[in-house]
């Protein structure tokens, strides 16, 4: 799910308007009216307040429905996003596979990608501290 759904879903799942709710962030409607239709998106700031407003993760409407682990870093969280993004066909056999089941991949690749790059951070991590010495 892409951040416009995302903030529809929110929005609507509130049941207010989007001169409601713009109203509240203290924009004009046109602007928040971009966002949902994916014209533009947010600055940080923006989606800080966003997800305070709505009481959710700022990382939920960026499109990590998972946690990240807390030693990850921006850069960590902006290589995991690009990985996601690619969008390239996946196949099985030759055969594309459903969304279903693209998210799925997606979610086994989530968790595979936050463990190694634990154990890279851990390995090159400690070797740097022994060449500190």
């Amino acid at each position: 799910m892409e951040f416009k759904e995302r903030l529809i879903s929110l929005r609507e799942s509130t049941g207010l308007s989007q001169y409601e709710v713009a109203e509240k962030l203290g924009i004009k409607r046109p602007r928040y009216n971009a966002w949902e239709q994916g014209i533009s998106k947010p600055r940080t700031d923006m989606v800080n307040k966003i997800a305070t407003f709505f009481d959710v993760n700022p990382n939920y409407l960026l499109g990590f429905d998972s946690e990240i682990p807390d030693w990850a870093t921006p850069k960590d969280t902006r290589d995991f996003k690009i990985m996601l993004e690619e969008d390239g066909p996946v196949m099985f056999d030759g055969i594309p596979i459903s969304n279903e089941n693209r998210e799925k991949i997606k979610r086994v690749m989530e968790a595979m990608f936050w463990d190694a790059k634990e154990k890279n951070k851990s390995t090159y991590g400690r070797k740097k501290k022994n060449n500190d010495e």
